[in-house]
Parts: C-alpha cells; structure tokens; sequence
C-alpha cells in the first residue's frame, strides 16, 4: 500500500538547521525528496565548532531512492548545509536563481568544496523531482526569491510554506501569491507543513518599506556616523539603507565579506538597481561625519565581525567615536544574547548611541504573525495542520491556533518522528535515527568522532601530561615530568601545582611492588589515579590526564 510520510531531521523543536523528507510509495520501499539542507550555529558548549549540521544517516541508508533536494530559500539554516552534506548523497539540487548564485559564491569561498549540480527554478514554475509534482508559489520574505512549494501527489497536496509573511509592500520582489495560494486551497489541501517562529505574537509584522522609511528618518536626523548591522542576507535592507542614507545625502560603505558577497549576487541579479555604489573601506578616512553610513554584520554579538572589532576599536581602517549612532536592524537569536550585550557595553562605555528595535521601527520579522497565519488556514483549508520551524513553545501556540480554526487534525511532529499523512488519520508511524553533525576545520563528524565532549571537560578542568620513565630494574629512572593546561599555577596554599602532581605521580608509582611495575598498564592508571587525586585535593577538580610510561 503507498504511503504519504513527512519526516523532519532538524527544524522541529528548535531554530535553524530545517531539513525536512517527504517519502512516497509502501513501507518497504518509499522513494524520497528532501526540502532544505540548513545549518544552525554552535554555542559554547561546542567548543571550535563552526556549524552544527542535522544527522542524515537515516536518508544515507535509502540514498539509492533519493531523488533530490528542493531548497525554499537561501538562508543558512535552511540551505548552509548544502556544502557539507551533499558529497554523502550526491543527488540533484533544485534552487531559485539567487539561491544557486548563493551557493556559487560560497563554494567560492571554501577551498575544496564540491561543485553540486543545481536545476534552476522560479516561483510559478512546475517540476517533477521522483514520484513528486512541485509547484514553486512566491512568498515574501526577509530575502529574494523565498517560495513556498505544493507538493502534490496520488494521495493528495502538501503545502510546505517554507519561511514567510504576508507583505502587500515588500522592499524586493513580488508579494505573496494570494491568488494562487487560494487557487491551491480550492483544489484542495491534504496538510499544510506550516512556519511557527511567530506563532507566539499576535497582530501582522510591519513590511519592509515601513522599515525603509524609519531608517530614512532616523539617518537623516543623526549628527554623526550613523553603522547599520543587519543580516548579511537581508538584500532588501541592504537596499534600505543605502537608499536611505543617499535620501540624507550620505554614503554607504559595506563591510564584512558575508555582506559583500551577498550584495554581489544581489547586484548580478538585478535586485540592487538604482542603490548608489557603495564606498570601500579604504575611503573611509575621507568621509566628513555626516556623510557616512556604514552597513556591517556582527549583529548577533560574532567576536570576528566587523562591529566587534570596531567595538574593540582594533579595526585597521573604520572607527567609531563619540555621538556616533549603532543601528542594529535585526533580531536577537536565542542563544546569542550575552555576545550581543558585551558588544553594546563596549560601545556604550565610548559614548556610542545604540538604536534596536525595540527603540523605533529599524527591523521586522520575515515570519507571519497570528494573524497571517489565520489568513494562511482560510486561503489553503487544509485537513491536517502540521506546525513546525520553532522551539516548543511556537509549535504549541500554533497547534492550538489551528485548532480553533477548525482544522480537522492538528499533528505534533518532532525531529526523528515519522507522520503518516495519507491514507486514513494522520499519525506517527515510526521513529528514525536523527540528531547532530558537527562542522569542525575541514571535517564533519557527530559529537563522539570530533571530540566535542573531550573538550568540553578540557575547558572545564583542563589537561595533564605526565611522562614516567622506569629504569630496567622497574624503578623511577627521575622524576616524572608533568605539564600542565588549563589548571592553576598554584594552590590555595601557594604551593606549585605541578610540583604537587610530580610528588603525587613519584608516591604512587613507588607504592607499586617492584615486581608489578612491569605492567605499563597498572602504572599509567595508577599514575593517572593520582594526578586526578592530587589535583582535586588541592584544586577540587579533576582535569583530564594522560600518562606515557617508558623503560630503558
């Protein structure tokens, strides 16, 4: 019996990292596409990992019935992943214009990364990828060419919204497609895969030219140098604020190599026409105070980016003084809040003004509000809601939306969790391996093959290497050496740490009967038994410790 199952491996329970599976035909053989390949970002508990990426293992396993990967739009977290997963599947990739430049341009950037093969695609357009009919239907968002897809199958049509809202004035591009969205609505809707950031806020997001306009606004009225820092692809506020700032007869200078890679596909495109061009860094030292707009990332607290170095004012060629204005067009993500904090400190203890959104109208969101949502469910009228893209608390705002909107089934999915949508009730039918990837160097691996937990306890309690060498008689030919990372110098008495260790280190080894010290074995864990001791007496913690035993 075919069978119609949605499968998320990232996206569902948290933000970022979206990557979701359709699968059509029986249990034992269902062929597959993938909608969207992200990443989302390490924290600190992930130390010296640059992304973290969704597990694939399960879809590695039936890669052979794999037809392709459909990308919705070019933010990270829903095609970062691309780079780094596609060699495990090498399959086609489907892409709107900017997003395949996107991609283009990263690649670029990555030394030895591969060349994927992308079938470009535009909003309005039908393709097949496997047993799948695709319809792209353009959505506004907070990039171009975002696209909302109808997956339509013998078992019925899928709406997976991708991210949207509903903007009658977008800065770039056409607004959503209403018409055919209630066009698909009548034709009818099995389930409706649905974006949940905002499920929370009540009301309709502002559109982007309102955003225009107050920046307009507020440039204009600034004394001094005014820095926007927004997303590096947000091209319709990069647009926004150059237009703004000739409005004030300023001129923008672009920083971060993010943003300008961006602003070349966007420009390539056509998206940045009539934008004045944009000022080098080297030409800053030329500019009187109020003619100058400088656009930057670092707007969620990155230590590298351009705001953090002017912060820190150890930026070679752009500085920012007193009076000065720092416009952070752009949203807080969860996690990043003290990187941000620190940043505004260092600004402010300059004497640096600071603009956010909660001040005046510098930023909206790209996600559909409540009220857009309603509009969605009464355009599509779908017989299964299926929320996902949001930490718990937005799939739940939004399941209990839908149901007072009177769908019919209103599923709980999470990451792992295999839904039946067709035939009968929806329901989970099976749960399947998911969990992390860990972007680290050149290399990817899970949690265990990159080390992450080792480092973890290095920062927590650091490191200790001791050599111990026994001479033929199995006696200590000197004192063992020991060095030691991360741990005090001395301890709460003033005594050296590492003389402490080597006392330890001599005392147990010494304690072993001659005769046993001919197992290497029983004298490296008795010496590393007594590094941990030692240092947790003296210290009250236990580092990480390795011990080499030689003889001669």
């Amino acid at each position: 019996m075919n069978e119609l199952v949605f499968l998320p491996l990232g996206g569902v329970g948290e933000i970022g990292m979206n990557l979701a599976l359709y699968g059509y035909g029986p249990a034992e053989d269902r062929e597959w596409i993938i909608i969207d390949c992200g990443v989302s970002f390490a924290g600190p508990e992930h130390p010296g990992v640059e992304l973290v990426l969704p597990d694939i293992s399960f879809i590695e396993a039936h890669r052979d019935s794999l037809h392709g990967i459909v990308i919705t739009h070019a933010h990270e977290d829903h095609y970062g992943a691309l780079l780094s997963l596609w060699p495990r599947l090498k399959v086609p990739v489907f892409a709107t214009p900017f997003t395949a430049g996107m991609l283009q341009a990263k690649r670029e950037g990555e030394p030895g990364a591969p060349k994927i093969p992308v079938t470009v695609f535009r909003a309005g357009e039908r393709f097949k990828v496997g047993p799948f009919d695709l319809e792209a239907i353009n959505v506004t968002h907070s990039i171009p060419e975002p696209v909302s897809l109808a997956i339509r199958t013998p078992l019925g049509t899928v709406l997976h919204t991708g991210d949207w809202k509903i903007d009658h004035h977008p800065a770039l591009g056409d607004p959503t497609d209403e018409k055919r969205l209630r066009e698909i609505g009548e034709e009818g809707v099995l389930a409706i895969v649905c974006d949940s950031t905002n499920a929370l806020r009540e009301g309709i997001s502002p559109s982007e030219s309102e955003v225009g306009e107050s920046l307009t606004d507020i440039i204009e009225k600034s004394p001094g140098r005014v820095a926007v820092t927004t997303f590096s692809s947000n091209v319709g506020r990069i647009k926004a604020v150059a237009l703004a700032a000739a409005a004030a007869g300023r001129q923008t200078l672009l920083m971060g190599r993010s943003m300008r890679r961006v602003v070349d596909v966007a420009n390539e495109l056509g998206y940045l026409d009539g934008v004045p061009p944009f000022v080098d860094e080297s030409e800053f030292g030329y500019l009187p105070r109020d003619k100058a707009v400088i656009l930057m990332t670092g707007s969620q607290g990155e230590p590298r980016a351009a705001l953090a170095r002017i912060a820190r004012d150890d930026h070679p060629q752009i500085a920012l003084s007193k009076g000065d204005l720092v416009i952070y067009s752009s949203r807080t993500i969860p996690g990043n809040e003290r990187g941000i904090v620190d940043i505004q400190n260092l600004l402010i203890e300059r004497g640096i003004d600071i603009l956010e959104d909660g001040d005046a109208l510098v930023h909206v969101s790209g996600h559909p509000r409540r009220a857009e949502l309603r509009q969605m469910y009464d355009w599509i009228k779908p017989r299964i809601a299926v929320p996902v893209h949001g930490e718990s608390a937005h799939l739940t705002a939004h399941e209990e939306l839908a149901k007072s909107l009177g769908v019919k089934e209103v599923v709980r999915v999470r990451d792992g969790r295999m839904l039946r949508l067709a035939p009968g009730a929806a329901e989970i039918v099976e749960q399947v391996p998911f969990g992390r990837l860990y972007r680290d160097g050149f290399l990817v691996g899970n949690e265990e093959e990159m080390g992450i937990a080792e480092r973890r306890r290095f920062s927590y309690a650091g490191h200790v290497s001791v050599l111990v060498e026994l001479a033929g008689n199995s006696d200590l030919r000197d004192d063992p050496d020991v060095v030691c990372v991360g741990l005090p110098k001395r301890d709460g008495e003033g005594d050296d740490m590492e003389e402490l260790l080597i006392d330890a280190v001599a005392e147990a080894v010494e304690s072993i009967p001659r005769q046993r010290r001919k197992d290497n074995e029983l004298v490296r864990e008795a010496a590393r038994r007594a590094v941990r001791a030692a240092a947790n007496n003296a210290w009250g913690k236990k580092p990480m410790v390795t011990v080499f035993v030689t003889r001669g």
